[in-house]
Parts: structure tokens; sequence; C-alpha cells
């Protein structure tokens, strides 16, 4: 088969690969479309240790199941499915606790940190455990299903926030990710939703899909804006999706006393935060990691129309293009969010 291969970092390479070899429990995907995150963008030139070539990237698709293990009963040939991204073992503890994202033998599609190494979906065919499978609403398109990995990032976030009706939140960071966020604030009962980023053209995507204000990441008084539009106090609720010590920042300073921040991005390893302002102010910080059992929710979302994921797909191009789309990505300066790749 075709796959686009990492084979050392920056530098992507359009070869024929052995076809992946399935286990008993697993189905072959022969993939229609997968969508770059930034995770791998970052991740191509080594910045995050967490793909080491030589890796076939690749974690938000969808595809036909061409082939199923002997021990597969509830999928056959010829199945439009989408999957998540975390392969989890069935009987580790977390997963049995309901936790299965933070399994401690969990592995991630596309990536290889050095405990682990699993070949992704930017190739013809990908081999997938059958528990990981979901299958696509007829109205959802390939495309479309490719973005639903994001969404339930981003759902798995709201979730875990415990939103209440009426409360005011800010998301700082309206990538793809944070659009979503965005999103689904406003299907779930916020009062209002501030939208800071320092790209104007993710802010005019995020007021037209559902924030009420939009402020710029970088200005100076981000925070006061924000606390006149709180009745001085600050947000109820704080979503950070960067991941980096500015934004994280940021997020705990729009709070109000109290308040709640949702640490989405991670893009640095390590951040400074404020520990006495945390503390005395009795701050509560929730990591997010990942997805667990949001898929199922965002298909219908996706199939009711609930969910815009249309707008967010800069672009839809040829696998053997991939390599010049992620230097474009990398480059970061043609405001393109999430480019579709299509073996």
């Amino acid at each position: 088969m075709k796959a686009l291969v990492l084979e050392k970092y920056n530098e992507f390479v359009y070869k024929d690969v052995p076809d992946p070899i399935i286990s008993e429990n697993e189905v072959l995907v022969h993939v229609k479309a997968c969508g770059i995150c930034g995770s791998d963008v970052h991740g191509m030139d080594g910045g995050t240790g967490r793909r080491i070539p030589p890796l076939i990237m690749g974690h938000e698709a969808s595809g036909v199941i061409v082939k199923t293990g002997k021990n597969v009963s509830d999928w056959k040939e010829g199945d439009r499915v989408t999957f998540d991204s975390t392969v989890y073992p069935l009987d580790d503890w977390y997963t049995l606790q309901g936790l299965y994202n933070l399994s401690d033998n969990r592995e991630v599609l596309g990536v290889s940190p050095g405990s682990f190494s699993r070949n992704g979906a930017f190739a013809e065919y990908v081999a997938i455990p059958q528990h990981i499978l979901y299958r696509i609403p007829e109205k959802v398109s390939f495309e479309q299903a490719a973005m639903a990995e994001p969404v339930a990032v981003a759902l798995h976030a709201v979730n875990l926030s415990q939103l209440k009706i009426g409360e005011s939140c800010a998301v700082v960071g309206v990538g793809t990710i944070g659009i979503f966020i965005v999103q689904l604030l406003k299907l779930s009962g916020a009062s209002k939703v501030m939208a800071l980023d320092i790209s104007a053209a993710n802010l005019e995507s995020a007021e037209k899909l559902g924030a009420n204000d939009i402020i710029k990441s970088n200005d100076n008084l981000a925070q006061e804006k924000i606390k006149a539009l709180t009745e001085g106090r600050g947000v109820d609720l704080a979503f950070e999706v960067v991941g980096k010590s500015e934004t994280v920042n940021l997020s705990i300073d729009l709070l109000r006393k109290g308040g709640r921040a949702v640490l989405v991005g991670n893009l640095a390893p390590s951040v400074e935060f404020p520990l006495q302002k945390v503390v005395s102010q009795e701050i509560k910080l929730q990591g997010s990691c990942a997805i667990r059992g949001e898929y199922a929710t965002v298909l219908d979302l996706l199939e009711q129309g609930k969910i815009k994921v249309d707008d967010q797909i800069s672009a839809v191009a040829p696998l053997s293009e991939g390599a010049g789309w992620f230097k474009r990505l990398q480059n970061n300066t043609e405001n393109l969010n999430k480019v579709i790749l299509v073996p």
C-alpha cells in the first residue's frame, strides 16, 4: 500500500509499505479521509518527543472495512466506520473503572513516544481494534466523520467542566478544537461564551459559530474587558486550548474567585502558573485528556447538523501531496484550519 511516512524529523516520504496485518480482534480499514492534527504538525520536528521516526502518523480518520479478524462479530466488510484515536486494553484497571483514556497501557494511533510505536491512518489501510470502532451515520460524509475525533476531544473537555446552564465561559485558543468547544458550550446552555485568540481569522470564525464576544488574547486589556462583560467578577469557567504558560496564566486570570479552568492544550510539557492566586481564590484546575466515550454523541450531533465542521475544513487533498500540506501548516501563514488527506 501507499503511505505518507515520517522518515526522519521534518522529512516525509510518500512510498510503498507493507499492508497492515490484522489480529483476530481487528479489522482492516480502507482509509477514505484523514485529518492533519495540530499535534502532528507540532510533532513532525521532534519537539514533542511523541512522534519518533520512522512513523505513519494520522489519527483523525474514517473509512470502509475491507477485512475482519476471526473473532470480530459485530462488523463486516463494507461498513463505513470511524474510530477513537486511543487504543486501550479492555482489562486495564482504569478501563474497568470507566477511565479508558487514562489506561496504563493505552496507545495512540500514529504516535511513537518510545514506549510504543503504532502506525496511523496516513495510508491506504490501517488496522483497527474492533472495540474502538463507530459506525458512520448515513448523512455524515467521510470528511465529516474524520472531524469526529477533534469534536469528541472538545466534548470530553466540556463534559469534565460540569458546566451549569447560565454560566459564563471563556475559550482561550479557538483553533479547531477551541471552535468546537465554543459550539458545544452554546449547545449546553452557557449564557455567554467569550473567545480569545491571537488570530483575527480564528476569532471571526468563533463569532460566526456562536461566540458572544471576541478578544485578542495578546490584548493587554483582555482581562479588564472580560471583567466588564461579567459584572466585574470574571468568568465562571475557562477552557485553555493551547498549552503554553502565557495562555494557561491568561485563562486563570480571566476567572472569578472560585472559578474553574479546564486545561485541554498540551503544547509545552510543563508551564508556570500563579500558585498563590489559585490557592487564595480557590480556583479549580481540571486536566482533559483525549476522549472517553463521546464518539457516539458526536456522530449524532453531526448527523443532526447541530455541530458545524465543514467551515473548519480548509482543504481536502491527495495523500501524495501530504508533505507539502504539512509544510504549509507548519509555516502558519495562510490561516489554514483542518487539512484532510485522502489516499
